[in-house]
């Protein structure tokens, strides 16, 4: 599978692990709860390691670990939850976050140029055929009035 990082299409190196299955080998992606529960066991994994947070979740939680983390995941559970936008612009603005921070589930691609704005840097679109039209997007406005982290 492909998605957008830094405004490039590239192969996907990432898998997700759900909460039951057991850990594989390579970077694997887990949910908040996850990592709470077997942080040591993740910290020794042989891959690098992300995890997938929702809107109701707090970066808060992770703060302290971000350095152990090359992946964080907001899971747009629909386009009208805007929760994760303030959770990218917390972990770029206020923790200094350097990792790729990835959006993925129902988003809209009109959300990705605001998105970009408050630290997402890759995109994982619901069907691969949108992934030109999610990379045209990320260029839908040249002036900008507001601050933001990029």
């Amino acid at each position: 599978m492909q998605i957008i990082k830094d405004k490039q299409i590239v192969d996907d190196t990432w898998s997700y692990v759900a909460e039951d299955a057991e850990l594989k080998a390579g970077d694997i992606c887990v949910s908040l709860a996850r990592w709470k529960q077997d942080k040591q066991q993740l910290l020794a994994h042989a891959g690098n390691v992300g995890v997938r947070i929702g809107p109701a979740d707090s970066v808060d939680d992770i703060a302290p670990d971000l350095a152990n983390i090359q992946l964080i995941e907001l899971d747009f559970p629909d386009f009208a939850d805007g929760r994760l936008f303030s959770h990218a612009w917390l972990l770029r603005g206020r923790y200094d976050y350097q990792g790729e921070i990835r959006a993925t589930g129902h988003y809209m691609t009109d959300q990705v140029f605001y998105l970009s704005r408050v630290g997402v840097n890759a995109f994982s679109p619901e069907k691969v055929e949108d992934l030109p039209v999610v990379l045209s997007h990320l260029n839908d406005f040249t002036v900008k009035y507001q601050n933001s982290i990029n």
